[in-house]
C-alpha cells in the first residue's frame, strides 16, 4: 500500500529577485517562505529545499535507526540525529555534501553492533536512497551525548 503525501509551493518573480511560499499540505502545519537568499546565502527566517530535505533526512534516519536496533532486541531510550545538507553554486548548482550527525542511549548494545545498526540505517533508510545522487553522505554516530 502506498501512502501519498504533498507539498505546494507557489512562487512568483525571477530566481534570484522572486520568492515563494511552500505550504504542507497533507500535515497542514503551514506555509513557510523560501526565497534564493534563504537558500543560497543567509536563512533570514525563510526555509529551503536543503533544510526541508535535512528534516525529512534526520526523521527518517531515525525512524529506520530505531527499527533496526529494536529488531536487535536493543531498544534506543533516545536518538537524536541531526542532518546538515550543503548546497553548493560552484560548478552549477547542487546538494553537494549531507552529513548525519547521530548520539543516541541504548543500553546495554556494544559499540561494534551499535555501529553496525547505525550504518544499515543509512545505507536502508528511504530517504537516503532517494539522495543516492549526492556525492558525499557521511555518518557520524555515537552512544550517549547530544549534538
Amino acid at each position: 500500500m502506498a501512502v501519498t503525501r504533498s507539498a505546494r509551493t507557489e512562487w512568483n518573480g525571477d530566481l534570484v529577485s522572486g520568492s515563494g511560499q511552500t505550504t504542507f499540505e497533507t500535515s497542514k502545519l503551514g506555509t513557510f517562505d523560501v526565497t534564493w537568499r534563504a537558500r543560497a546565502e543567509a536563512a533570514e527566517g525563510k526555509t529551503s529545499p536543503e533544510e526541508l530535505i535535512a528534516a525529512a533526512h534526520a526523521t527518517c534516519y531515525s525512524m529506520a535507526f530505531s527499527n533496526i536496533l529494536k529488531t536487535a532486541g536493543h531498544a534506543p531510550e533516545r536518538i537524536d540525529t541531526r542532518a546538515e545538507v550543503d548546497f553548493s553554486t560552484d560548478g552549477g548548482a547542487q546538494i553537494s555534501e549531507i552529513r548525519l550527525i547521530v548520539r543516541a542511549d541504548v543500553p546495554g548494545i556494544s559499540e561494534e553492533d551499535f555501529a553496525k545498526a547505525a550504518q544499515e540505517a543509512k545505507e536502508g533508510c528511504p530517504v537516503s536512497k532517494a539522495l543516492a545522487g549526492v556525492e558525499s553522505i557521511t555518518l557520524d554516530a555515537q552512544l550517549g551525548g547530544s549534538n
